[in-house]
């Protein structure tokens, strides 16, 4: 792997595993414009590195991650909130959601097997994040959130194209349209999370191991495994995610996403108007 020193990751590789850890810059480890720029890459140098058989994803310090850091991204959102918005804004905006998307698909499109160990919050972004991951693991404090709905967003980074077949739709459609959070026990039980680990350390230590179980068997059977896995549904949520991003190019702005983003500046609850 080409040596670089990432703003929003770090990364160690040893015993054919890569562990990637999100550093945000952002408070939580938001995903702000490092973090859409660089998870492309660098999972793009993961995939062809031949000393990398496995990842293990995590988060630094107290959360896995906070989700779209809207203080650093709301600039984008203006041009397509200014007057008469019309189809050249839209258009920009539009190109913006396809190029943030190949964030999530650099990870589920990875050959190399991801497991994702979330501690603290995961949010919004985060879960589009451990969706595109194959294995899923969880510490007793973990928190899981599709919060896009209290900010007036379609979830357009894949937790509603590629959460279906991990957890059903049923489940789906009470997280996505309640924006509700749920805490480890809850994610385990609806199959978000494939275990539940007493804390950090201990998951790290759960994550590692499936991680090594994984790097241990023969690397090009195991790429075959996850891309015949993937086949079957990955023209579905190819589909989905164009789908959603022209939606969201036409239809995101609104009155309630400006009253959205200024009671998240204000620290109060927003009053939507449904304009």
């Amino acid at each position: 792997m080409t040596e670089r020193n990432w703003n929003a990751f770090s990364v160690e590789i040893s015993d054919k595993i890569a562990t990637v850890t999100l550093l945000g810059p952002g408070k939580g480890n938001a995903m702000g414009p490092d973090f859409w720029s660089e998870c492309p890459q660098l999972f793009a140098q993961l995939d062809v590195d031949p000393d990398v058989r496995a990842v293990l994803l995590t988060g630094s310090g107290k959360h896995f991650t906070y989700g779209l850091d809207l203080a650093a991204m709301g600039g984008e959102f203006a041009p397509l909130m200014a007057d008469k918005a019309l189809a050249g804004p839209r258009t920009v905006f539009h190109d913006m959601i396809k190029r943030m998307q190949l964030a999530t698909n650099a990870v589920a499109d990875c050959r190399k097997p991801v497991v994702a160990a979330v501690h603290g919050w995961c949010i919004g972004g985060g879960l589009d994040l451990i969706s595109a991951a194959d294995i899923r693991y969880a510490s007793a404090d973990a928190k899981f959130s599709v919060r896009e709905v209290k900010v007036a967003i379609v979830a357009d980074m894949g937790s509603l194209a590629r959460l279906p077949a991990i957890i059903g739709d049923g489940h789906l459609r009470e997280l996505a349209l309640t924006g509700k959070d749920i805490d480890a026990a809850r994610a385990e039980k609806i199959g978000l999370v494939n275990d539940v680990f007493d804390d950090y350390d201990a998951l790290l230590v759960g994550a590692r191991a499936t991680a090594a179980e994984i790097a241990a068997n023969p690397p090009l059977v195991v790429h075959g495994i996850k891309t015949v896995l993937d086949h079957s549904r990955s023209a579905a949520v190819d589909d989905s995610l164009r789908y959603v991003a022209a939606w969201n190019a036409a239809f995101l702005a609104s009155n309630d996403l400006t009253e959205a983003i200024t009671s998240v500046f204000e620290k109060r609850p927003a009053d939507f108007s449904g304009s």
